[in-house]
């Protein structure tokens, strides 16, 4: 039986729901109901995929919280600041794994490639920009890869730890509640093993779990 809550998965850029398919299963084996939701990163944007969240969102009452990936933590977020007071109420949670919050310089860098804002379409402008801070009554929390593997180094350097797309910076936004690193690209964050823990530890108390010590 699941007793951990609703959960609603969001993928990032240029994917679909079935990359989220193995941190799915492991939240259902933590006691989670768990549904995807797919949406055109392109050619919709973020104003139509932050709407057909909150119709998701206002078919659940009760414990709902939301998982993004990327891009998909952005539109979380986007969809609960335009809901305030709506269905998803403070107890609900976030958890962005590895979302550019604060903009990223990655994307930054393609939008002044030849074809680089057609490829990123209508999501430009808020990947760019990212959010000010999180003023919410949502508790927000971020899990971020810090393994430099990814097609960044192609797009310009990244500063500081970063999982080969966006660096740590990026993610941390001001209002956030809780911040964690795992040793993992930025891809690779949907299928580690230690960001679905800390994504089931956050969604079920509002706090990460503390940091793995280094082996002797």
């Amino acid at each position: 039986m699941m007793d951990g809550g609703h959960v609603i998965l969001l993928h990032g850029l240029w994917m679909r729901s079935l990359t989220l398919l193995p941190l799915g299963r492991r939240l259902r084996e933590a006691g989670f109901d768990v549904e995807t939701m797919d949406y055109a990163s392109t050619l919709g944007g973020p104003e139509r995929a932050a709407e057909k969240l909150l119709q998701r969102m206002h078919a659940h009452r009760g414990n709902l919280h939301l998982v993004g990936h990327s891009l998909g933590g952005l539109i979380a977020l986007r969809a609960l600041a335009a809901a305030r007071s709506g269905q998803a109420g403070g107890d609900s949670r976030v958890v962005c794994l590895g979302s550019p919050l604060c903009g990223s310089a990655a994307a930054r860098s393609l939008a002044h490639w030849r074809g680089g804002r057609w490829l990123m379409g209508r999501s430009t402008d808020l990947l760019c920009t990212g959010l000010e801070r999180w003023d919410g009554p949502n508790a927000v929390g971020v899990v971020a890869g810090r393994l430099p593997l990814g097609l960044g180094f192609v797009l310009g350097p990244l500063a500081g730890d970063h999982d080969g797309t966006v660096s740590v910076g990026e993610t941390q936004l001001p209002g956030i509640a809780d911040h964690r690193t795992v040793p993992t690209s930025h891809s690779g964050l949907l299928l580690s093993r230690e960001a679905a823990d800390q994504t089931i530890a956050f969604l079920r108390s509002g706090h990460f779990l503390p940091p793995r010590q280094a082996a002797a």
